[in-house]
């Protein structure tokens, strides 16, 4: 899904960027190795980039998912949002970093159910969080509850869905092309 409007600012580096810019892009590139199309446009708001990247890193160091819990969170609110980079870019993550079976990343790419019981409560509940904007009934909260989740898991949920927000969006506005790295797992919305 891509923005009607495509924004024109350019694509950034750390060479072609100065100041705060200039210093989030080379941390970026320090975390991830590259600048993925989506930091390089990033940016061109430095506090978008440095609030997302806090947030992705706190969201992958605290929250108490697992590896593969996360990148399903991750999935499941790129899929709601449509965004195209960050599914393709979360698939390639759940292939090769995460651990994440391909039956579970292309059930959640393609809005199939997930066999996996607990895998799938959690997919269920973060697409309600999304779909009620913060506003799960009861009945959706215990059923995350008896998954063995917790309270603080559907907090961890309203970070990932900000960070996911910030991400998602930009991509929209952006139309930000794939790094080849992530071409493998292209995804467009059904």
């Amino acid at each position: 899904m891509l923005s009607e409007y495509k924004i024109s600012l350019p694509s950034l580096t750390p060479e072609s960027t100065e100041g705060h810019g200039r210093d989030v892009l080379t941390k970026a590139k320090a975390q991830t190795g590259f600048i993925p199309n989506m930091y390089a446009r990033m940016a061109n708001s430095p506090g978008l980039l440095e609030t997302y990247l806090q947030g992705y890193a706190a969201f992958r160091k605290e929250s108490g998912f697992s590896l593969e819990e996360q990148e399903v969170i991750f999935l499941v609110i790129s899929r709601e949002n449509g965004c195209e980079y960050c599914m393709a870019a979360h698939s390639t993550l759940a292939d090769v970093m995460s651990g994440v079976s391909p039956e579970v990343t292309d059930a959640i790419r393609n809005g199939t159910p997930i066999s996996d019981f607990k895998l799938a409560a959690l997919a269920e509940f973060t697409s309600v969080m999304f779909q009620t904007r913060g506003l799960p009934t009861e009945e959706s909260v215990q059923s995350f509850l008896k998954a063995e989740f917790s309270e603080r898991h559907i907090l961890e949920i309203v970070l990932a869905l900000a960070v996911k927000t910030l991400s998602n969006y930009s991509n929209h506005l952006f139309h930000t092309p794939l790094d080849e790295k992530f071409a493998a797992r292209a995804w467009t919305q059904n």
